[in-house]
């Protein structure tokens, strides 16, 4: 390798080093990597004031992210990247359509009973969701396991409100379907929401002029023996931010109807509610496995 590089060798020099990596993938990956990255700064014609910036964002992201602040993973959202890899990974139209994982998942969620109120308490107009888990030929899928998490009627996660809430999860559980594929709950309705600005990614949203609104929906990541892991949400169809999601996450074919019942009338599984309330019922179809 010369040490007499210029703008035209650099390139080529740097993936030389990457000739006696064992494997492929990481080969290729980093290959293709270095040669964008070295294209994007000579089309752009980068500064060294840009480039120090850049990193300082980047250093910025790093330290704002946490267990329960993914700013990365928001970083990845907002540039559209998440989605783009979501569609190379999980277009093959047998299954539910999958989106976004989100910044706000939890592991260490509770498990919950079928019919279990997993609000925490929060307050809000009561929800009752319905689901069913088949697979393509419409079989129930016995025993998967389902997180689902949301925001509540102010547009935050629990996990953002964690003085107020004692640090206790609320809005989010995980479940399993019974013989018939079901699983069952009741929430609150969740309401849409500015993705966090106080960190790197609102200077980008910022100084683009774009919105920072999500559109109300709920999250699940269904996990099921056989079959693939589904990451998805759905949405109110009538949400005003249906159609300009900050994060590109929204899909027609998620849009689900949240019912509204007034007081008086019969909530699934036989409770007569003194307040208004919505209902969702849905149906998840899971891909077999690759082999």
């Amino acid at each position: 390798m010369s040490i007499d590089l210029t703008e035209e060798t650099i390139t080529d020099a740097v993936q030389q080093t990457f000739e006696g990596c064992t494997n492929e993938r990481m080969r290729e990956v980093f290959v293709t990597l270095v040669q964008h990255l070295h294209d994007f700064a000579r089309e752009v014609r980068l500064t060294s004031e840009e480039w120090f910036t850049a990193v300082d964002f980047l250093e910025r992201v790093g330290r704002i992210s946490s267990p329960t602040r993914q700013e990365f993973v928001l970083l990845s959202d907002i540039l559209g990247l998440s989605v783009l890899v979501d569609q190379i990974n999980h277009g093959n139209g047998s299954a539910t359509d999958s989106t976004l994982l989100g910044p706000f998942y939890v592991e260490g969620r509770p498990r919950a009973e079928n019919g279990a109120d997993i609000s925490g308490g929060v307050a809000g107009m009561p929800l009752f969701f319905s689901g069913t888990v088949v697979d393509p030929d419409g079989r129930p899928v016995v025993g998967a396991d389902v997180d689902t998490w949301h925001s509540d009627s102010e547009g935050f996660y629990d996990v953002q409100q964690a003085d107020k809430l004692h640090g206790e999860p609320a809005m989010r559980a995980l479940l399993d379907t019974d013989d018939d594929g079901r699983f069952w709950y009741r929430s609150i309705v969740p309401r849409y929401y500015p993705v966090p600005t106080d960190g790197p990614c609102g200077e980008i949203l910022r100084a683009a002029g774009r919105s920072p609104m999500r559109p109300e929906h709920i999250h699940f990541w269904l996990h099921a023996e056989g079959y693939e892991p589904l990451v998805t949400m759905l949405f109110r169809g009538d949400d005003p931010y249906l159609e300009r999601d900050a994060v590109f996450g929204a899909k027609r074919s998620l849009v689900a109807d949240f019912v509204q019942h007034e007081a008086g009338e019969t909530a699934p599984h036989g409770t007569v509610m003194s307040e208004p309330f919505q209902t969702v019922e849905w149906t998840f179809t899971l891909a077999p496995a690759r082999g």
